[in-house]
Parts: structure tokens; C-alpha cells; sequence
């Protein structure tokens, strides 16, 4: 990756008209209560970024205001907006679908406004969803958690292509990154292992919002010659009041699940790391109260947690568990494994985490498995992880493996980073 758009995005606070490459300017001053999200600054500002816009929003539960309105029923309330229409991504408007699932096309209830499909949806298909709403700009209001392959950031840049192919603008609202943004972790994606939960190649704990990463993706990867006009119209509407080493807990907003298996802050912050146990045998705590925070089978037993603990990784001890799923992997059934215990979030590294349990979890468990379709692949970016620690490789190994190439998105990170 080089850094080819810098110069032209206005990092720093861009103002002009709706269309060009920049960003409403993040504040920079020291933090005065809690975090106002963008889509506070956008009805502040009078939404003047939606001026004679005909508009359409891609949202779920979490686009909501801090007195936890949803974006759709202000703005369609608004005489100075033309709301005509919502966008739901995977697991739906509503956000009531499982992993993998949406809820369909639908009317919403409470404004009458159509509800469309984007799931599943890209490039000119997801242009003609656009074309066919009759809408002139893309609103994008969701909040993400901060890794690789939680794909509403993909839904994000599959709808900035699709809008550049339709001739539509896009205005992204920006919301914290849950678990700060001090740093980038974890391997990035190598572009043959590119798929849903991961187009591009960005580390596997981003450390950006969903903003920066629409400034990244405009800058970075849609000026490929694959779109004929060319990156799309972009406009990002900042916070003020957020710093990157702030968790979400200090941002003194709401929290709503992003999707049903995210129902708390603390699940965000074991993710990026746990969530490689999809791509095993091993339960992540699907159908339980505690989703990533618990990893385990049958047959697992105190073992894993003591050798675990012997890692001595940073901010993180792993408890004796055992649970029983109600649905996915082993559900029904009683599994032994591991609880995480975050001591010192700003110590923690979720995905050496992640990676520290799959070393011990392939040495202390007879049972352990890949799934047979190498999902782990799609979810760390490349065969490396899973070849490496096949062949005996230990957390430090795994970890170094990726640095060069974590160091190089590190660098053109830098470049679009709106908060200090």
C-alpha cells in the first residue's frame, strides 16, 4: 500500500461542498464529558451535509442518539431531511438474525419507510438496490467493534463502491471504536484469502473508526481503475470528544449490541481474538450469556486454563469454565474450557490472546480441530497461522510472523487518522 490520497482527503477538518474528499473536523482539545457521535454533529450542524439530498441510511439498532433515539425516526421526523429510505446490513434493521443472516426487504413500521436487503449484496447489484430507492446520498450509521472480520465495516466499503458505481455520495457518521484505537494488531489480510469477513488488506484489529476506515478504503483501495468514476464522493462526519485510547466505557454513550452474539463492551474486547475459534472445532460461546468471553468442547479440562496462564500474556488471566451452548457449535452439551479475565485493557493484545489459547488449546486437547473448510484462513488473512502452529510454532513465533506487514499498515494508517 502506498499513502496516494492523503493530501486530498483534508485529515485535519475539511469543510466544502457535499461530494468532495475530506471530513467534518474531529475537535482536538482536551475531552469534555462524554463523546458526541457524528450523528449528534450532523443534526447540530443543521444537517447541512444532506441539503436537497434525496437520502438513504444504512443502519441497525445502534444508530441511535445519546438519549437513545434511532437515527431513521429523527431524520425522518426532520422537515430538513428527505429520508426515503433504510438499508439493513447482515443480521438485519432490527438486528434480530443470527450470524450469517438478514431479515429481508420490509416496510418499517414506525415512519412507513421501505426497508431494503444489503446483505449479500455487492457491486452493480447493490448499485441497482441504490438506483431503485431513488436516493442521491449513502448515510452509513453503525456501530462497529473494531475487527478485521466484523463485516459491517465491509458492508461500509461495499456500499462505497456500489454508490461510486451508481453516481450516489456517501457521508459516514462516525461512532468510537469500542476497544480504542491507540495501536493496529495482528496479521493483515493477504488479498487471495479476501472474502465477506475481509476485502481488503487491513490488520485484524484495525485500531480505526468507521470513518477513518472510510477515508482508508476511498483512499487506498478504490482508486484500483475498477471503478469508472473513480473513488466515490465521500463526506465523514467526526466525534468530538474521543481519544484513541478511550474504551467505551469512558464515552459516556449507550451501548446496544451490534449484533446478538455482542452484548456487552467486554465481548467487543476479547473478540478480535476469540473469534478465530470459529474457524475450530471449539465453541466461542455462541448460545451462551457470555459469547467470547468463554471458549471450550467436550472433553476440554482444567489443563488448558493452567497452560494458558503459563503464556503470562499481557493484561489477561483464563480461568477454569465450562458452559452449555443453546445453539451452534455443541450445543445442548456440557464443554470445559476457558474464561477470560481482562485485568489492564490498555496492556491487553486480544489477538496474541487468541492466538496464546490456539497454541495451548492444539497441545493440551487430543481433540482439537481446524474446520475442514479452513474458515480460520478467511479470518486471520492467510494459511500462516494455521500452518505454523500445525507445525509446532509458539505465540511469539505466530505473532512475528506477521510484524512486517503489520508495520506496513501501520504507516498508511497513520495517514487517515482523524483523533489524536
Amino acid at each position: 500500500m502506498t499513502l496516494s490520497r492523503r493530501g486530498a482527503l483534508g485529515l485535519a477538518g475539511a469543510a466544502g461542498a457535499l461530494g468532495s474528499l475530506g471530513a467534518v473536523g474531529a475537535a482536538a482539545g482536551p475531552r469534555a464529558g462524554r463523546v458526541r457521535t457524528g450523528c449528534e454533529r450532523l443534526a447540530a450542524g443543521g444537517y447541512a451535509e444532506l441539503a436537497g439530498q434525496k437520502v438513504g441510511v444504512v443502519t441497525n439498532p445502534t444508530g441511535i442518539t445519546a438519549d437513545a433515539r434511532h437515527l431513521v425516526d429523527v431524520l425522518h421526523a426532520d422537515e430538513r431531511v428527505d429520508l426515503v429510505a433504510v438499508f439493513g446490513p447482515e443480521h438485519g434493521f432490527r438486528g434480530t438474525a443470527q450470524a450469517g443472516g438478514s431479515e429481508g426487504a420490509s416496510r418499517d413500521p414506525a415512519t412507513g419507510l421501505p426497508v431494503y436487503d444489503t446483505y449479500g449484496r455487492s457491486g452493480r447489484q447493490l448499485a441497482e438496490v441504490f438506483t431503485a430507492a431513488g436516493i442521491d446520498t449513502v448515510v452509513f450509521d453503525i456501530q462497529d467493534v473494531g475487527a478485521r472480520f466484523y463485516t459491517y465495516v465491509w458492508t461500509l466499503y461495499d456500499c462505497m463502491r456500489a454508490a461510486s458505481l451508481a453516481g450516489k455520495a456517501v457521508v459516514v457518521l462516525d461512532r468510537p471504536n469500542p476497544v480504542g484505537g491507540r495501536r493496529a494488531a495482528g496479521p493483515v489480510l493477504q488479498r487471495p484469502y479476501a472474502s465477506f469477513v475481509g476485502r481488503e488488506p487491513i490488520a485484524l484489529a484495525h485500531g480505526m473508526t468507521a470513518a477513518e476506515l472510510a477515508l482508508l478504503f476511498n483512499g487506498e483501495f478504490l482508486t484500483d481503475g475498477s471503478l469508472p468514476a473513480g473513488p466515490v464522493r465521500l463526506r465523514t462526519v467526526a466525534m468530538s470528544g474521543w481519544r484513541r485510547e478511550s474504551f467505551f466505557g469512558e464515552t459516556g454513550l449507550p451501548w446496544v449490541p451490534p449484533s446478538p452474539n455482542m452484548p456487552t463492551p467486554d465481548t467487543a474486547l476479547a473478540y478480535a481474538g476469540t473469534c478465530l475459534f470459529e474457524g475450530t472445532n471449539l465453541s466461542e460461546g455462541r448460545g451462551t450469556a457470555t459469547p467470547f468471553e468463554v471458549v471450550g468442547a467436550e472433553g476440554l479440562d482444567r489443563s488448558w486454563a493452567q497452560a494458558a496462564n503459563a503464556l503470562e500474556l499481557p493484561g489477561v488471566w483464563f480461568r477454569e469454565a465450562y458452559f452449555t451452548p443453546s445453539f451452534s457449535k455443541h450445543a445442548g452439551k456440557v464443554c470445559g474450557g476457558v474464561r477470560l479475565i481482562v485485568h489492564d485493557r490498555r496492556a491487553f493484545d486480544p489477538v496474541r490472546a487468541g492466538i496464546g489459547l490456539l497454541v495451548t488449546a492444539r497441545r493440551t486437547w487430543t481433540g482439537f480441530a481446524w474446520r475442514a473448510d479452513h474458515w480460520i484462513d478467511k479470518l486471520t488473512g492467510s494459511d500462516r497461522v494455521r500452518t505454523m502452529i500445525d507445525a509446532g510454532a509458539g505465540v511469539e513465533e505466530v505473532v512475528g510472523d506477521w510484524a512486517a506487514g503489520l508495520a506496513g499498515f501501520t504507516a498508511v494508517r497513520e495517514g487517515y487518522l482523524l483523533y489524536r
